[in-house]
C-alpha cells in the first residue's frame, strides 16, 4: 500500500527485467468431463508495461484464462507467447522470477507467520540452498510496507482475516519483484481502503514498468485504474480494449443479463471521466424492453 509520511525506503540495487507481455492465439481449454470449453478460441494481446483487467460474469473463465497464461493449465489448442518467447520454453523456475501470482485463497499445511510467507517471495531467486542477503530482506521489508501487513508480520497466518490474508499474499509476490504481476480477484474480501490502495498501488507499479493482469468482479473499479479490459462470456472473448469502448451498455446488458445505467467518473484526480456502470433494479419495463429486443 502507501507508505507512512516520513519513512524513507532504501533504494534497491536489483537490475530490473524488461517490461513482458502475453500475445495469445486462439487458445482453448476444457475441464474433463466438461461439456464446453472454459475457453474458447481467445485470442488477445496483452501489453508490456501496462494494466490489463479481466471481466465477465461468474463462469465465464476468467481464472482459467489465467491459469493457462501461468502454465499451470495447458490447453488443448492455440499458442502463447510471453516476452515473445512461447510459454512452454520458459523453465518453470524463470516464470517463478518474472510473474508474481496472488491467487483468490490457498490452503497452508502447516503453520507459518506472515513475515515467513512474504519471505517466501525470494525463493525463485535464492533456491535451496543460498541464504537471505540484505537486498532479500530489504525487499521483504518494503513489501509488507507497501501492502500494509507489518502490525501483524509476526501473526500465523491462519489467525488473519480474508483481507489480511489477501494483503499478504500480495506482499508475498511483490517481494520476489516481478516483472509480470497476475492477481486472482486481489480485492475480495477487503474494505474501501485497502480495496483502494491495491488499486493505486497497482497504478505505481504499471508506471515503473511492471505489467499487471488482474481478474476481477470491479468493473468500476477497472474501468478507473487499467488500460485495457478483456471482457469474457462463456469462455470467448466477446470486447477487448480501452475501457470506454468496451463498458457499453447494450454489451454489459447482453453480458450480464442485468439493466444498467452508464456515467462518468465525476472525479478529480487521475480517473476523472471514466465510465462507471450503475446496476439498477429490474422492472417490468425493461423486462419488457428485454423481450423485444
Amino acid at each position: 500500500m502507501t507508505s507512512r509520511p516520513g519513512r524513507s525506503h532504501p533504494q534497491s540495487n536489483r537490475q530490473p527485467i524488461p517490461p513482458l507481455g502475453w500475445s495469445i492465439e486462439d487458445v482453448s481449454y476444457r475441464y474433463p468431463g466438461a461439456d464446453r470449453h472454459a475457453v474458447e478460441g481467445f485470442t488477445a494481446d496483452i501489453r508490456p508495461g501496462s494494466c490489463t483487467a479481466v471481466l465477465g460474469p461468474n463462469g465465464s473463465g476468467k481464472s482459467t484464462l489465467l491459469r493457462v497464461l501461468l502454465r499451470a493449465a495447458a490447453p488443448h489448442t492455440g499458442r502463447i507467447r510471453l516476452g515473445g518467447r512461447p510459454l512452454d520454453d520458459w523453465s518453470r523456475r524463470d516464470l517463478a522470477r518474472a510473474i508474481g501470482v496472488v491467487p483468490q485463497q490457498e490452503e497452508l499445511s502447516f503453520p507459518i507467520t506472515v513475515r515467513e510467507l512474504v519471505a517466501m517471495g525470494r525463493y525463485p531467486h535464492l533456491g535451496a540452498l543460498r541464504p537471505a542477503g540484505a537486498h532479500d530482506r530489504l525487499a521483504v521489508e518494503q513489501a509488507m510496507e507497501r501492502s500494509d501487513v507489518v502490525p501483524f508480520a509476526e501473526r500465523f497466518v491462519e489467525t488473519l482475516s480474508g483481507g489480511e490474508r489477501q494483503r499478504a499474499r500480495l506482499a508475498r509476490a511483490l517481494a520476489q519483484e516481478p516483472s509480470v504481476l497476475a492477481l486472482d480477484e486481489p480485492t475480495l474480501a477487503l474494505d474501501i481502503r485497502h480495496e483502494m490502495e491495491i488499486f493505486e498501488l497497482v497504478r505505481t507499479l504499471v508506471t515503473a514498468g511492471v505489467t499487471v493482469l488482474l481478474v476481477t468482479h470491479n468493473i468500476n473499479l477497472a474501468a478507473r485504474y487499467a488500460d485495457a479490459l478483456l471482457l469474457m462470456d462463456r469462455g470467448r472473448l466477446v470486447a477487448s480494449g480501452p475501457p470506454g469502448r468496451v463498458l457499453r451498455r447494450g454489451l454489459i446488458e447482453t453480458v450480464y443479463d442485468w439493466p444498467v445505467l452508464t456515467t462518468e467518473h465525476p472525479g478529480p484526480g487521475h480517473d476523472a471521466g471514466a465510465v462507471q456502470i450503475i446496476p439498477l433494479a429490474r422492472g417490468a419495463e425493461y423486462s419488457r424492453g428485454r423481450e423485444e429486443r
